[in-house]
């Protein structure tokens, strides 16, 4: 019994030549199914790259002409003692509401220390002097989709012989502005070890200097758009960028638009809209047993308790926004009247936004890591152009429905 058994299980087994033939194809097999795994994740990846539709738009006043001025033209900040007789006059005028007892910016703006800044503002904050120092850097304007777009353009001096200065765009957000770059400004433009850029801070339409849209929809990619059509009006057919804020948003859609024009990209903001069942597993688990999921304990720290850290803190901090996604207009009505309620509104962004404990000090901790003539020179980029309004109406445009569902997130 046993031996027929074993003659059986002998002609069950293949061959030396058939063992050969059996090798040969499964190898033969492999090759081709790695052939195909490159194939389906490289090559037909990069065939198959979305890319952001650029389309195109109008944005002046009234009806799009048939022509527009291409044409790059020098821009100078200038102010007037009636302009500054005005400021000091509404100042004047403020009615201030006295704070609660040991509230310190647990209640927004403490309005014991907002009466300290606006005295300096009144009394030793010199806005001609600002201006002179804004117009330090070459600034300038053109026209783009029926708006005019400001911007700063800074180019090197004193290159290195065989050496070209690498274009780079940088983008603001709110409540910033331009002048948010120029203290970096010289170490990006003087260079070190070779590596120089050329530097170009433009103001998101509606923004300080640029001019505001005219009309509804005016969102971060049609700004992408209009940056984008900047950088190729000023001859750059490639560049890199940086962007924070809604910069940061801006700056991705130029890279979702043109990403063969776009050498790099630096985000210094990037939230995250897509949600799905590993994230949902992540949050789960990684308070637990973070390493299965790939959380450093930095992660763990920064993230969990995650209703306290985020859903928590979102709402406490997150009030401007709801307001400006839905009725901007509203709410700027009375801080593009009061430079004082312009100043709180701002200035209680640096505060809490640069440390989330500055709420617990009596002045907002502003003066830790900024100085109040440069907090104040970004507040009045803001007043002097009444760019306010505009500004958070580009809340609305963005956050006017399901985030999920926008071009850029597909």
């Amino acid at each position: 019994m046993l031996g027929h058994m074993s003659e059986a299980i002998k002609d069950m087994l293949p061959s030396s030549m058939d063992l050969s033939r059996l090798q040969l194809l499964v190898v033969s097999m492999a090759v081709g199914a790695g052939g195909l795994l490159v194939y389906f994740l490289v090559i037909r990846r990069r065939t198959k790259t979305k890319t952001l539709p650029m389309g195109d738009g109008w944005w002046g006043a009234g009806e799009k002409p048939l022509a527009e001025d291409e044409e790059i033209h020098p821009f100078q900040i200038e102010t007037s003692d009636e302009e500054i007789k005005d400021l000091y006059m509404r100042i004047d005028q403020t009615r201030f509401t006295p704070s609660l007892e040991d509230s310190q910016f647990n209640y927004g703006f403490n309005s014991t220390h907002l009466r300290k800044v606006v005295s300096y503002w009144r009394n030793q904050f010199d806005w001609k002097k600002q201006v002179k120092l804004l117009n330090k850097y070459p600034h300038f304007k053109t026209k783009i989709e029926g708006l005019d777009v400001h911007f700063v353009h800074v180019r090197p001096s004193g290159l290195q012989e065989g050496h070209s200065a690498k274009p780079l765009l940088m983008v603001h957000g709110w409540p910033g502005s331009f002048f948010e770059f120029y203290k970096i400004l010289p170490l990006l433009t003087e260079g070190r070890d070779g590596l120089v850029f050329e530097v170009i801070c433009p103001s998101i339409p509606g923004y300080g200097f640029s001019e505001a849209p005219h009309k509804t929809g005016f969102d971060s990619i049609a700004a992408a758009r209009i940056f984008y059509k900047l950088m190729q009006r000023l001859g750059f057919k490639e560049f890199y960028m940086q962007g924070g804020d809604w910069g940061g948003l801006i700056t991705t859609n130029i890279a979702q638009m043109r990403p063969e024009n776009v050498k790099g990209l630096h985000l210094n903001f990037f939230p995250v809209t897509k949600h799905n069942l590993r994230m949902l597993v992540s949050l789960l688990l990684g308070a637990y047993v973070p390493f299965l999921v790939g959380f450093t304990r930095e992660d763990v720290k920064r993230i969990f308790p995650y209703f306290k850290k985020n859903v928590y803190e979102m709402l406490r901090e997150s009030g401007y926004m709801h307001i400006q996604a839905t009725k901007p207009d509203t709410a700027g009505c009375g801080l593009n009247d009061s430079p004082v309620g312009l100043a709180a509104y701002i200035l209680e962004k640096f505060s809490t936004w640069t440390d989330k404990q500055f709420r617990d000090l009596e002045d907002g901790g502003l003066e830790r890591k900024f100085s109040l003539d440069d907090l104040l020179t970004n507040v009045m980029i803001y007043w002097v152009t009444g760019s306010m309004v505009s500004s958070m109406r580009f809340y609305k445009e963005n956050l006017n429905g399901n985030p999920e569902k926008r071009p850029d997130a597909k």
